[in-house]
């Protein structure tokens, strides 16, 4: 959920006299690549008759894609999983035309942080992997001694 309030600053170095009520979530910005629940094939929709299965719509295969590669999603629990796989049945719909299900699409996405805003609202940053450096290349003391 989001923090109430004002947006945070991305730079972070707008200085208050208030010390925030939530502090940022430093996240390594490297694609996700741990265990992801598979997406089903097809979902259920409601008709006058009953119930019939819908195929997932290529599109919502491409959101999967690009969704479960988040940097952010090595904090997610099984839970979160979850909600992310439901969310991708209203993504579907959405896709399909409904409209309603893109009203919920929308904040579903916002809940899981999915554009660079969302992520502010969230108070999660991507920051660059540290690189390692070389240590620098000792010469051994012995290779000059006189024996």
């Amino acid at each position: 959920m989001a923090v109430a309030g004002r947006k945070p600053a991305a730079s972070g170095q707008t200085r208050h006299r208030v010390k925030p009520s939530a502090d940022w979530v430093e996240v390594q910005n490297v694609p996700y690549a741990g265990d992801v629940p598979e997406l089903p094939e097809q979902r259920t929709v409601l008709t006058r008759d009953g119930q019939t299965s819908v195929e997932m719509q290529p599109m919502t295969r491409r959101w999967w894609e690009s969704v479960t590669r988040m940097p952010h999603c090595v904090l997610w629990t099984e839970s979160d999983w979850m909600f992310a796989l439901s969310t991708a049945t209203v993504a579907d719909a959405a896709f399909c035309g409904i409209a309603s299900a893109a009203t919920e699409l929308r904040n579903r996405e916002k809940v899981m942080g999915t554009t660079v805003e969302y992520r502010r609202d969230l108070r999660i940053k991507y920051v660059d992997v540290p690189v390692k450096e070389k240590p620098a290349e000792v010469a051994n003391i012995a290779d000059y001694r006189d024996l």
